[in-house]
Parts: C-alpha cells; structure tokens; sequence
C-alpha cells in the first residue's frame, strides 16, 4: 500500500500536482501556506492509492514523497 505525504511548508499551491493524480486523491486543503495561498491534501480513506507517483514527479518544489506500508 502507498501513500504520499505533502510537506506543507514546500507547497507554493501551483495545484499541479491535482491535475497528474489518475485517482482524485489530492485536492485544495483549507490551510494556508506562508504566502497564504491554500496549499494542497492528500485524501486517500479506501487506500486507494496507485503508488504511481505522478504527483511527486510533477511537482516542481519537490513537497510530495512516496511512502510505502506494508
């Protein structure tokens, strides 16, 4: 099982990363960035999760890392 974790403090809210997602997992968060800008979330509650890492090789500020669980 995959999942991608999204550092915050990276994000610059290009929403980039929205668009490569073959699944609709990521979408506009309510918090903000320093910026103000809404940053992006992961949400993911069936698992359903591809591992395909389109969203981390997309995003130019390099804010999203794959993570595997076993």
């Amino acid at each position: 099982m995959s999942r991608i974790v999204i550092d915050s403090e990276k994000c610059k809210a290009c929403y980039l990363c929205i668009k490569e997602c073959p699944k609709n997992l990521i979408r506009v968060s309510d918090k903000t960035n320093k910026l103000g800008d809404r940053i992006v979330e992961f949400n993911d509650p069936d698992g359903a999760c591809l591992g395909c890492a389109l969203c981390a090789t997309r995003c130019p500020d390099l804010a999203i890392k794959e993570v595997y669980k076993g």
